[in-house]
Protein backbone atom coordinates (compact mmCIF):
# COMPACT_ATOMS: atom_id res chain seq x y z
CA UNK A 1 0.00 0.00 0.00
CA UNK A 2 1.98 3.35 -1.07
CA UNK A 3 1.21 6.83 0.24
CA UNK A 4 2.39 10.00 -2.26
CA UNK A 5 2.36 12.72 0.00
CA UNK A 6 2.88 16.47 -1.32
CA UNK A 7 6.91 16.77 -0.42
CA UNK A 8 9.09 14.64 0.41
CA UNK A 9 8.89 15.30 4.25
CA UNK A 10 4.97 15.16 4.71
CA UNK A 11 2.53 12.04 4.56
CA UNK A 12 -0.80 12.76 2.89
CA UNK A 13 -3.00 15.06 4.88
CA UNK A 14 -1.21 14.65 8.20
CA UNK A 15 -3.49 14.84 11.12
CA UNK A 16 -3.04 17.06 14.21
CA UNK A 17 -1.09 15.19 16.94
CA UNK A 18 -3.35 13.37 19.18
CA UNK A 19 -0.90 11.30 21.20
CA UNK A 20 2.89 11.63 21.75
CA UNK A 21 5.08 9.75 19.61
CA UNK A 22 5.34 6.20 21.58
CA UNK A 23 4.28 2.71 20.79
CA UNK A 24 0.99 2.35 21.87
CA UNK A 25 -0.03 -0.69 23.76
CA UNK A 26 -3.20 -1.74 25.67
CA UNK A 27 -2.65 -3.77 29.41
CA UNK A 28 -4.75 -5.88 30.42
CA UNK A 29 -8.53 -5.40 31.43
CA UNK A 30 -8.32 -4.36 34.98
CA UNK A 31 -10.44 -7.42 36.96
CA UNK A 32 -12.98 -5.53 38.71
CA UNK A 33 -14.47 -6.28 42.28
CA UNK A 34 -17.61 -7.51 40.79
CA UNK A 35 -19.34 -8.38 37.42
CA UNK A 36 -21.96 -5.70 36.23
CA UNK A 37 -22.31 -6.34 33.05
CA UNK A 38 -24.36 -9.11 31.35
CA UNK A 39 -23.46 -8.58 27.42
CA UNK A 40 -24.36 -10.68 24.35
CA UNK A 41 -24.97 -10.54 20.57
CA UNK A 42 -27.01 -10.75 17.98
CA UNK A 43 -25.45 -13.16 16.19
CA UNK A 44 -22.24 -15.06 16.81
CA UNK A 45 -21.21 -16.04 13.34
CA UNK A 46 -21.66 -14.10 9.84
CA UNK A 47 -21.31 -16.18 6.81
CA UNK A 48 -19.83 -14.34 3.78
CA UNK A 49 -20.36 -15.56 0.10
CA UNK A 50 -20.06 -13.90 -3.29
CA UNK A 51 -23.87 -12.20 -2.90
CA UNK A 52 -21.77 -10.57 0.83
CA UNK A 53 -23.02 -6.94 0.96
CA UNK A 54 -22.00 -6.18 4.53
CA UNK A 55 -23.49 -7.07 7.86
CA UNK A 56 -24.95 -5.70 11.14
CA UNK A 57 -24.21 -7.08 14.17
CA UNK A 58 -26.15 -5.59 17.86
CA UNK A 59 -24.06 -5.74 21.22
CA UNK A 60 -26.92 -5.65 23.83
CA UNK A 61 -26.43 -5.80 27.65
CA UNK A 62 -27.82 -4.93 30.84
CA UNK A 63 -26.18 -2.84 34.33
CA UNK A 64 -26.89 -5.65 36.70
CA UNK A 65 -26.50 -3.54 39.49
CA UNK A 66 -28.68 -0.60 39.77
CA UNK A 67 -27.46 3.24 40.63
CA UNK A 68 -28.82 6.08 41.52
CA UNK A 69 -24.78 7.59 39.51
CA UNK A 70 -24.73 7.60 35.71
CA UNK A 71 -22.73 5.24 33.85
CA UNK A 72 -21.51 5.20 30.59
CA UNK A 73 -20.72 2.52 28.03
CA UNK A 74 -18.21 1.69 25.82
CA UNK A 75 -18.29 -1.04 23.54
CA UNK A 76 -15.28 -2.11 21.23
CA UNK A 77 -15.17 -4.28 18.23
CA UNK A 78 -12.45 -5.42 16.73
CA UNK A 79 -10.35 -8.01 14.76
CA UNK A 80 -8.43 -9.94 13.26
CA UNK A 81 -4.83 -8.76 13.14
CA UNK A 82 -2.82 -8.43 10.32
CA UNK A 83 0.14 -6.84 9.17
CA UNK A 84 0.13 -3.48 7.03
CA UNK A 85 2.95 -2.46 4.42
CA UNK A 86 3.20 1.03 4.02
CA UNK A 87 5.83 2.77 1.89
CA UNK A 88 5.84 6.46 0.67
CA UNK A 89 7.51 8.24 -2.01
CA UNK A 90 10.53 10.25 -1.08
CA UNK A 91 12.63 12.98 -3.75
CA UNK A 92 16.41 12.15 -3.78
CA UNK A 93 18.45 13.64 -6.18
CA UNK A 94 15.13 15.24 -8.08
CA UNK A 95 13.79 11.92 -8.39
CA UNK A 96 10.87 10.28 -6.73
CA UNK A 97 11.54 7.06 -5.39
CA UNK A 98 9.89 4.63 -2.89
CA UNK A 99 10.84 4.84 0.66
CA UNK A 100 11.80 1.82 2.67
CA UNK A 101 8.76 0.10 3.91
CA UNK A 102 7.06 0.28 6.87
CA UNK A 103 5.13 -2.68 8.31
CA UNK A 104 3.03 -2.57 11.50
CA UNK A 105 2.61 -5.99 12.23
CA UNK A 106 -0.28 -6.23 14.69
CA UNK A 107 -2.93 -3.37 13.35
CA UNK A 108 -6.85 -4.66 13.41
CA UNK A 109 -7.98 -5.08 10.38
CA UNK A 110 -11.21 -3.66 11.80
CA UNK A 111 -12.05 -1.54 14.63
CA UNK A 112 -14.99 0.47 15.74
CA UNK A 113 -15.79 2.28 19.07
CA UNK A 114 -19.11 3.09 20.26
CA UNK A 115 -19.98 5.06 23.52
CA UNK A 116 -22.60 6.83 25.24
CA UNK A 117 -21.20 9.78 25.14
CA UNK A 118 -18.05 11.10 23.88
CA UNK A 119 -14.64 9.24 25.03
CA UNK A 120 -13.00 12.45 25.89
CA UNK A 121 -16.25 12.94 28.36
CA UNK A 122 -16.40 9.53 29.57
CA UNK A 123 -12.97 9.23 30.25
CA UNK A 124 -9.23 10.19 30.90
CA UNK A 125 -6.28 10.24 28.19
CA UNK A 126 -4.93 7.45 30.63
CA UNK A 127 -7.32 5.11 30.31
CA UNK A 128 -8.32 5.81 26.99
CA UNK A 129 -4.85 4.94 25.97
CA UNK A 130 -4.04 1.96 28.43
CA UNK A 131 -7.33 0.20 26.92
CA UNK A 132 -7.15 1.15 23.49
CA UNK A 133 -10.17 3.09 23.66
CA UNK A 134 -10.51 4.88 20.21
CA UNK A 135 -9.20 5.15 16.89
CA UNK A 136 -6.14 7.20 18.23
CA UNK A 137 -5.53 4.76 20.88
CA UNK A 138 -5.52 1.76 18.67
CA UNK A 139 -2.50 -0.79 19.70
CA UNK A 140 -0.37 -1.73 16.87
CA UNK A 141 2.70 -3.35 16.96
CA UNK A 142 5.36 -1.07 15.28
CA UNK A 143 9.02 -1.86 14.05
CA UNK A 144 11.52 -1.82 16.65
CA UNK A 145 15.79 -1.67 17.39
CA UNK A 146 18.09 -3.28 19.73
CA UNK A 147 19.08 0.69 20.63
CA UNK A 148 20.15 0.79 24.42
CA UNK A 149 19.46 4.20 25.86
CA UNK A 150 18.90 5.66 29.11
CA UNK A 151 15.66 7.87 29.49
CA UNK A 152 13.93 9.10 32.73
CA UNK A 153 17.06 7.51 34.43
CA UNK A 154 15.60 3.60 33.24
CA UNK A 155 17.92 1.95 31.07
CA UNK A 156 17.53 -0.78 28.67
CA UNK A 157 14.47 1.22 27.13
CA UNK A 158 13.90 -0.39 23.52
CA UNK A 159 13.56 2.52 21.09
CA UNK A 160 11.13 2.67 18.09
CA UNK A 161 12.76 2.85 15.23
CA UNK A 162 10.70 5.04 13.46
CA UNK A 163 11.57 7.84 15.99
CA UNK A 164 9.80 11.03 14.98
CA UNK A 165 8.14 9.78 12.03
CA UNK A 166 6.31 7.19 13.98
CA UNK A 167 3.25 9.63 14.73
CA UNK A 168 2.97 10.13 10.96
CA UNK A 169 3.13 6.37 9.98
CA UNK A 170 0.55 5.64 12.38
CA UNK A 171 -1.72 8.46 11.00
CA UNK A 172 -1.40 6.98 7.64
CA UNK A 173 -2.29 3.53 8.70
CA UNK A 174 -5.93 4.63 10.43
CA UNK A 175 -6.72 7.45 7.56
CA UNK A 176 -6.61 4.70 5.31
CA UNK A 177 -8.50 2.15 7.20
CA UNK A 178 -11.15 4.93 8.03
CA UNK A 179 -11.36 5.82 3.99
CA UNK A 180 -12.20 2.45 3.81
CA UNK A 181 -15.26 2.09 6.30
CA UNK A 182 -13.17 -0.08 8.41
CA UNK A 183 -12.01 2.21 11.45
CA UNK A 184 -14.42 4.56 13.03
CA UNK A 185 -15.49 6.25 16.14
CA UNK A 186 -18.96 6.64 17.17
CA UNK A 187 -19.01 9.25 20.27
CA UNK A 188 -22.94 8.33 20.45
CA UNK A 189 -23.20 5.09 19.09
CA UNK A 190 -24.29 3.34 22.63
CA UNK A 191 -28.23 4.19 23.08
CA UNK A 192 -30.11 3.16 26.16
CA UNK A 193 -33.60 1.59 25.16
CA UNK A 194 -34.03 1.27 29.32
CA UNK A 195 -32.13 2.22 32.78
CA UNK A 196 -29.92 -0.46 32.49
CA UNK A 197 -30.60 -2.15 29.29
CA UNK A 198 -28.13 -0.58 26.23
CA UNK A 199 -27.47 -1.66 23.14
CA UNK A 200 -24.74 -0.65 20.06
CA UNK A 201 -25.35 -1.35 16.16
CA UNK A 202 -22.03 -2.24 14.67
CA UNK A 203 -21.69 -2.05 10.70
CA UNK A 204 -19.60 -4.53 8.94
CA UNK A 205 -18.63 -3.41 5.44
CA UNK A 206 -18.23 -6.28 2.81
CA UNK A 207 -14.96 -6.19 2.60
CA UNK A 208 -14.52 -6.86 6.24
CA UNK A 209 -11.58 -9.04 6.94
CA UNK A 210 -12.26 -12.72 7.83
CA UNK A 211 -11.23 -14.27 11.07
CA UNK A 212 -12.38 -13.73 14.83
CA UNK A 213 -13.30 -10.89 16.05
CA UNK A 214 -13.72 -9.41 19.91
CA UNK A 215 -16.42 -7.54 20.56
CA UNK A 216 -15.73 -5.63 24.48
CA UNK A 217 -17.82 -3.49 26.72
CA UNK A 218 -16.47 -1.22 29.40
CA UNK A 219 -18.91 -0.14 32.12
CA UNK A 220 -16.96 3.36 33.63
CA UNK A 221 -18.44 5.09 36.83
CA UNK A 222 -16.83 8.59 37.56
CA UNK A 223 -14.17 8.17 34.92
CA UNK A 224 -13.19 4.88 35.80
CA UNK A 225 -13.39 1.31 34.05
CA UNK A 226 -15.45 -1.19 37.24
CA UNK A 227 -16.80 -3.80 34.90
CA UNK A 228 -15.48 -5.71 31.61
CA UNK A 229 -17.53 -8.17 29.34
CA UNK A 230 -16.03 -9.89 26.01
CA UNK A 231 -18.01 -11.74 23.36
CA UNK A 232 -16.44 -13.12 20.24
CA UNK A 233 -17.91 -12.92 16.58
CA UNK A 234 -16.35 -15.17 13.80
CA UNK A 235 -16.60 -13.78 9.94
CA UNK A 236 -15.70 -16.91 7.90
CA UNK A 237 -16.47 -17.82 3.97
CA UNK A 238 -18.94 -20.15 3.05
CA UNK A 239 -19.94 -22.48 0.04
CA UNK A 240 -17.63 -22.93 -3.06
CA UNK A 241 -16.02 -19.57 -1.88
CA UNK A 242 -14.22 -21.17 1.57
CA UNK A 243 -13.02 -23.86 -0.15
CA UNK A 244 -11.08 -21.32 -2.67
CA UNK A 245 -9.93 -19.64 0.62
CA UNK A 246 -8.66 -22.91 2.49
CA UNK A 247 -7.28 -24.10 -0.69
CA UNK A 248 -5.47 -21.14 -1.08
CA UNK A 249 -4.20 -20.64 2.37
CA UNK A 250 -3.63 -24.47 3.40
CA UNK A 251 -2.72 -25.85 0.01
CA UNK A 252 -1.06 -22.60 -1.74
CA UNK A 253 1.07 -25.20 -3.90
CA UNK A 254 -1.69 -27.12 -4.98
CA UNK A 255 -3.98 -24.11 -5.51
CA UNK A 256 -1.05 -22.60 -7.64
CA UNK A 257 -0.67 -25.39 -10.26
CA UNK A 258 -4.64 -25.38 -10.54
CA UNK A 259 -4.94 -21.75 -11.44
CA UNK A 260 -1.70 -22.00 -13.35
CA UNK A 261 -3.75 -25.31 -15.31
CA UNK A 262 -6.57 -23.40 -15.47
CA UNK A 263 -4.96 -19.88 -17.52
CA UNK A 264 -3.36 -22.32 -19.78
CA UNK A 265 -6.75 -24.02 -20.89
CA UNK A 266 -8.76 -20.81 -20.95
CA UNK A 267 -5.71 -19.29 -23.07
CA UNK A 268 -5.39 -22.80 -25.70
CA UNK A 269 -9.21 -22.51 -25.48
CA UNK A 270 -9.66 -18.98 -26.60
CA UNK A 271 -6.67 -19.25 -29.27
CA UNK A 272 -8.68 -22.25 -30.76
CA UNK A 273 -11.85 -20.21 -30.70
CA UNK A 274 -10.13 -17.10 -32.22
CA UNK A 275 -8.24 -19.38 -34.86
CA UNK A 276 -11.62 -20.70 -36.51
CA UNK A 277 -12.88 -17.29 -36.65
Amino acid sequence: MSLYPQDSRKMVAVLPPVIPPAIIQTLPTPAPSSNLLSTDLTQNRIEVSSSFQGAKVVVYGAVVESRDQPSDIVVVVSGPRASMRLIRKVQVAGLWLNSRPVVFEGAPGFYMAASSQPLDKITGFSNRRRLGLGVDYIAMDTPRDTKIVTRYGVRDVVVNSLEDDYLEWRQAVTRLKQKSSLYSDNPFGVRFVDRNLFRAEIDLPSDAPIGTYKAEVWLFRDGEPVSYSAKLLRVEKVGFERFIYDTAHRRPWLYGIVSALICIGLGLGASRIFRRG
